[in-house]
């Protein structure tokens, strides 16, 4: 088990179903951290959320769910639990970005795209601290491509090391032990003094 109560924010679409690849690799995602010692925090609802809250508490981890009444009356998925709740979507961008310690993205639109970008920008600008972005590959590849060569030609490719592409669950438990082994420190304590977005 991990030493630390490290909690990894995931990104992701709500509408794979069980039995979907999508569901199923959220779901191995959410035990492998479980397996690993992190809470798992996402948006609350369904698909990917679901599946990776369902994972971690297959293995008696602990979920946070941050949702928003902004879509109407909608209740967090039975997997999740601690329930946040925000009034605007902002908010509860705001919110899933100020609980992580670490971010992985999967699969999904615009919804997801906006929680990357604004925890990319975030960093890229100095408010909030460097840490883990994992980003899976190949669905985002075209997407942090495409930036890559844009961050060149303004001279701000060095952001480009805040984000990392991985493959599998197996992989990001990897690069996050990696990064935290050895750091003390409670994380809860660091967010106090990190502040929020």
């Amino acid at each position: 088990m991990a030493a630390q109560r490290h909690v990894v924010t995931i990104f992701g679409s709500s509408r794979p179903r069980p039995g979907d690849p999508e569901y199923l690799f959220a779901q191995d995602l959410g035990r492998e951290l479980a397996r690993a010692g992190y809470i798992v925090c996402n948006g609350g609802f369904a698909g990917v959320m679901e599946a990776s809250a369902r994972g971690a508490r297959e293995l008696n981890g602990q979920t946070i769910g941050v949702i928003t009444g902004a879509f109407g009356t909608r209740d967090a998925n039975r997997w999740i639990d601690t329930v946040v709740s925000k009034a605007s979507l902002l908010e509860r961008v705001t919110e899933l970005i100020a609980r992580g310690d670490a971010y992985i993205v999967l699969k999904g639109g615009t919804g997801t795209l906006l929680e990357f970008s604004a925890v990319w920008e975030f960093m890229n600008k100095g408010l909030i601290a460097e840490k883990p972005v994992l980003v899976i590959a190949p669905f985002w590849d075209g997407v942090v491509a495409t930036l890559k060569h844009e961050l060149a030609w303004e001279g701000l490719d060095s952001c480009l090391r805040y984000v990392t592409m991985v493959r599998t669950p197996q992989e990001c438990v990897s690069i996050l032990r990696s990064r935290w082994e050895g750091k003390a420190g409670n994380p809860q304590t660091d967010h106090s003094k990190k502040g929020r977005p």
